[in-house]
């Protein structure tokens, strides 16, 4: 059974996919950083949502604070998760052409 035009549905298909791979592989390479409390404390992040590195300011490492500095950490980490999955969105937007497909994001940002 031959059914006219699938041939071709398929390899756009496979072909979508292999750009979906790319994108991913772009992603993970792709750092964000962010910082909170005037750059005391800086996450870096990458496009895929992982958490790479945490770097704290000797200064702010004062146990009678512990709190503030957690604080601090949520914040900038939050703030560099945020900015990945607004990369993630912004490539899935040219990948697809602007048209939207709920969750593609997902894909790469494990639903952040």
């Amino acid at each position: 059974m031959n059914i006219p035009g699938f041939e071709n549905l398929m390899q756009k298909a496979q072909d979508f996919t292999q750009q979906l791979a790319r994108m991913k592989s772009e992603l993970a390479r792709e750092v964000i950083q962010s910082s909170a409390g005037g750059g005391m404390v800086t996450a870096e992040v990458n496009g895929c949502g992982q958490l790479l590195r945490v770097t704290i300011e000797p200064q702010v490492a004062n146990p009678n604070e512990l709190e503030m500095l957690q604080d601090l950490v949520v914040a900038a980490v939050n703030q560099a998760l945020q900015k990945a999955k607004e990369l993630a969105a912004e490539k899935t937007r040219q990948l697809t052409g602007g048209i939207p497909i709920p969750g593609i994001e997902d894909l790469f940002t494990g639903g952040l």
